[in-house]
């Protein structure tokens, strides 16, 4: 080799913390052992994933028998739908979608290239719509009159599954082992803010305000009391709550007490026992960082290497950063950064520019504790779907699996399906099965096949440590490099989001050999001192791999520099 691995090593080995936590930094060999140093962004397993998301009663209908169409009475939970303009229509009743639904379509989300499955929480909710509040009307937010807990984030029982999501034949632990026969991990949503809306009901419902532990008993109720009227010193069922609100009229629960902490960390071991791969946590940053480290370390004194991923929706990267820090749990975070970012460049892929997005990959200098473990994405339930065009999903879709991180989309946009609306504007709309089995003729559907697919085949473009040649204009052009005792390899990433042919030639940080070109076949031998010289089409991605050590010194120092101040 043409470099001193031992001197790299002593460069930079003791600059990382190597505490036991998820999100660790590179594993980088110690001074005793500086001839084995590696090249990688994150060893952590679950960086290899890439993750399709599913409001689980949104997506498709597998057991119309466990429906329950007829109920909550008065207060019905079926479809409910909200009238807008143009015979528009959202809705926040429940709409059939269950974990056989997902099961059925197995096949088509590991095809597509995807590894794991994100499902909103599989905690039982309410039997009834939500009577107190303002009434949610087409377009609205912030208000709760009407709504069911479809989506699962009004968990009365964090032990038990909802009677709409299971089946008699296929209960929560089949259903991950089913999907792991099919090559697919399960990702649980999980809570620790609140649990249901808990008061301005005209009337208590059953369910509203209530917490019950796993074998059933009531061990918490709001009692349709604003937070303020609480006594937890006198009434027992009160102290799992806080006496002040917090989001909406949502039940504010007591993190500080220790009986709550149980309750709720227990539970999630409980759904770690029943084939959760992963947890996504629901309004990470409304809980202290004290929860999640006692949670965390509860968790992988079990499971030494549980991923987790948290929502802090916030497009500041210093705030959201911190839950990412080993004193705070070693929790990655949702990257929304990022999102804002991806948005602004591709719904608008002609008019914008690339360089944008080089601010929010950090891949020096930045707040988080391992930037390679953010989960990326570009839109979600919770807010408006990326307005794009079929090129601008595409082009996306080319970053997004691409780059540093490990993606995220949210069902239906791999077909831009409800593409521009918010929340109760068609956001959430059921899916259905019937555009699932036309999807493989949508165009977007196609193009994300393809490179998700070169992903997941592709080591270092889920774990390299990313090296940055160019991001200017319609073009954009990276390495993603990994040089362990696993794998030796070299992607160099070509991204053209313009509309006519672009021309690259390569020289920066190349290295000689022979590079193959992953979506097309076509190889390249590159000598030394050569550069790799090819043209990309427009809205296109090309992805250059090259097997062996890193070989050339200058790009073997860029990386120094880089994991020196990540």
């Amino acid at each position: 080799m043409s470099f001193n691995r031992t001197a790299v090593a002593l460069a930079i080995a003791g600059i990382f913390c190597t505490a036991c936590t998820s999100t660790s930094a590179p594993k980088i060999g110690s001074t005793e052992n500086a001839d084995n140093f590696d090249v990688v962004g994150t060893s952590n397993p679950f960086a290899s994933e890439a993750v399709y998301f599913v409001v689980t009663d949104r997506f498709v209908d597998g057991d119309p028998n466990n429906n329950h169409e007829s109920q909550g009475g008065e207060h019905p939970t079926w479809q409910l739908p909200l009238e807008g303009p143009d015979g528009k229509k959202a809705y926040v009743g429940y709409m059939g979608g269950d974990l056989q639904g997902i099961l059925n379509n197995a096949d088509y989300i590991k095809d597509m290239g995807f590894t794991a499955v994100w499902m909103t929480p599989v905690h039982d909710n309410p039997d009834y719509a939500f009577n107190g509040d303002e009434p949610i009307t087409y377009g609205g937010a912030f208000k709760d009159g009407g709504k069911t807990g479809y989506h699962g984030y009004w968990a009365t029982n964090f032990y038990k599954a909802d009677e709409h999501l299971v089946s008699d034949n296929l209960s929560v632990s089949d259903y991950t082992a089913k999907m792991r026969e099919h090559g697919l991990k399960s990702v649980f949503d999980i809570i620790a803010n609140h649990g249901t809306p808990s008061f301005t009901m005209e009337k208590d419902l059953p369910g509203y305000g209530e917490i019950y532990d796993k074998d059933g008993n009531l061990v918490a109720d709001h009692q349709n009391l604003a937070p303020e009227d609480l006594d937890p010193k006198n009434n027992p069922l009160h102290s799992f709550f806080h006496d002040y609100p917090d989001l909406v009229k949502l039940s504010n629960l007591d993190d500080e007490n220790p009986a709550v902490r149980d309750y709720l960390i227990n539970s999630y071991l409980y759904w770690i026992s029943q084939g959760a791969d992963a947890f996504r946590i629901d309004t990470i940053r409304h809980v202290p960082h004290a929860f999640w480290r006692e949670a965390s370390d509860r968790i992988r004194e079990q499971y030494p290497d549980f991923f987790m991923f948290g929502e802090a929706f916030d497009y500041e990267a210093n705030n959201i950063a911190q839950h990412t820090l080993p004193k705070n749990g070693g929790v990655s975070v949702l990257d929304f950064p990022m999102q804002k970012a991806m948005v602004r460049v591709f719904e608008k892929p002609l008019e914008s520019n690339f360089a944008d997005l080089e601010k929010v990959l950090h891949l020096t200098h930045g707040p988080y504790h391992n930037v390679y473990e953010l989960t990326t994405f570009y839109d979600n339930h919770d807010m408006a779907r990326m307005n794009a065009t079929d090129e601008g999903f595409i082009n996306a879709h080319n970053w997004l699996f691409t780059v540093r991180g490990i993606p995220v989309v949210y069902m239906g946009s791999e077909i831009g399906f409800m593409r521009g609306t918010a929340e109760h504007a068609g956001n959430r709309n059921y899916v259905g099965q019937e555009r699932l089995d036309q999807a493989k003729d949508n165009t977007i559907q196609q193009a994300l096949t393809k490179i998700a697919n070169v992903r997941k085949k592709t080591v270092s473009l889920q774990r390299g440590v990313q090296v940055n040649i160019e991001l200017n204009g319609h073009r954009a052009a990276f390495y993603r490099v990994i040089d362990n005792e696993d794998a030796q390899e070299t992607a160099l990433v070509l991204l053209n989001k313009g509309n006519s042919l672009e021309s690259f030639d390569i020289s920066e940080f190349m290295q000689s050999g022979k590079w193959v070109e992953q979506l097309t076949g076509q190889t390249l031998t590159v000598a030394s001192s050569a550069s790799l010289k090819t043209t990309v089409k427009p809205n296109g991605v090309q992805v250059w791999v090259r097997q062996g050590e890193v070989d050339n010194p200058d790009l073997l120092e860029q990386i120094k520099y880089q994991l020196a101040r990540q």
